[in-house]
């Protein structure tokens, strides 16, 4: 049962997260995601067949975190102020929106808590559902923020690196970053990795709301 309360929320999750890569592009003045159809919250222009259902799917397979992503909204760095800068402005977005959501869903976790505009039973069902919101959402910016382009995490050290370092760096993980993060899924490596900062971003989050 809990499979079909956590698909939504990270299909809802990760089209906000790419929603917010587009956003910023175009605030900044790449109409790109716009001119494509893809500055949306429709998640059917956003499904990638890898990260929206693959992946997904053999976590669930393989007992791991629901994670994924969504296809990558068309972003040209050329029409932004600071190509290089500017991409790390657009890849911090996606991870940003995510742990606004994780925020949100901490605050109404609280809100539900200290009110009785609910009955019990409804009240234990949403706060089940806020927290698989909160723990997927900070999963899901965690995740992206590792510094392994594709993620979005490779673009934000792009930008901070000199350019002779960046420009290596961005050769070697073009070829090699899709290999390494699905090598950390796969083997199940990942978790060691991402499961202290996400504990800790929950844990923080718990202590500030007193949830």
């Amino acid at each position: 049962m809990d499979l079909f309360i956590i698909l939504p929320i990270l299909f809802f999750s990760i089209v906000l997260h790419e929603f917010a890569h587009g956003y910023v592009a175009y605030r900044m003045g790449d109409d790109t995601a716009y001119v494509m159809g893809r500055l949306t919250l429709n998640p059917l222009k956003h499904v990638d067949w890898v990260g929206t259902f693959a992946v997904p799917g053999l976590c669930y397979l393989m007992g791991l975190p629901m994670f994924g992503w969504a296809k990558p909204v068309p972003v040209n760095a050329m029409r932004l102020p600071s190509p290089r800068m500017s991409m790390g402005k657009v890849g911090l977005a996606g991870p940003s929106a995510n742990l606004l959501l994780a925020v949100v869903c901490a605050f109404l976790i609280k809100l539900t808590l200290v009110t009785n505009i609910l009955s019990a039973h409804a009240a234990e069902q949403t706060i089940h559902f806020l927290v698989y919101g909160l723990q997927i959402n900070v999963l899901l910016a965690v995740f992206n923020l590792m510094p392994i382009p594709p993620l979005d995490g490779g673009h934000i050290v792009a930008a901070l690196l000199p350019l002779n370092a960046a420009v290596a760096y961005a050769r070697f993980f073009g070829r090699w970053g899709m290999y390494v993060v699905l090598g950390l899924i796969i083997t199940g490596m990942f978790r060691f990795i991402l499961y202290p900062p996400m504990y800790l971003v929950v844990s923080l989050l718990g202590k500030i709301f007193g949830i």
